[in-house]
């Protein structure tokens, strides 16, 4: 069972069919929708402000989403994918994006629908990233438009390996 954590009186809330492996930690003031994941040492700490998930959406194996006092909340919308070890902060990522792996989204930055920030990258502080761009490099800058539904898709394979370990856990 994954770290569900209370603090300061709030808990977190999920939806329908969500998964969350053995090492996950979810804390404080976290609202997730239905079928989302939160992977191996995945860590989700919504202790100063809020965190708000959509429907469908993945938080990969050691990724961090947190949130800042002063900044305000994290808001992920739906059918996104946070990459593996990326690091998620006090921003805002709408529907579809993709989030790649070992890359960091600082405090006020947004980023559009079905936009894909590259592995590594570094999106700094209240950089807006417009919807279908992909975003790559230290710091991150525009690169081109994504193909049709190239972010978007990713998500349905995470809803799919999260119904396998679901089942197992079940057994």
């Amino acid at each position: 069972m994954a770290i569900i954590k209370s603090v300061n009186g709030l808990t977190p809330r999920w939806g329908r069919e969500c998964y969350f492996s053995e090492n996950a930690a979810i804390v404080g003031d976290v609202q997730m929708g239905d079928e989302c994941s939160v992977w191996f040492n995945a860590v989700v700490r919504g202790d100063v402000a809020y965190i708000k998930i959509g429907d469908r959406t993945n938080i990969q194996d050691g990724a961090v989403v947190h949130v800042t006092h002063d900044t305000g909340p994290t808001i992920i919308g739906n059918d996104v994918s946070i990459g593996h070890n990326a690091t998620v902060h006090a921003c805002t990522i709408h529907d579809g994006a993709l989030i790649g792996m070992g890359a960091t989204v600082l405090d006020d930055a947004e980023i559009g629908e079905g936009a894909i920030v590259a592995a590594g990258a570094l999106v700094l502080s209240r950089t807006k990233i417009g919807p279908h761009e992909i975003w790559g490099g230290v710091p991150a800058k525009f690169i081109k438009k994504t193909s049709p539904r190239q972010a978007e898709d990713f998500a349905a394979h995470y809803v799919a390996y999260s119904k396998w370990y679901l089942k197992e856990q079940e057994s």
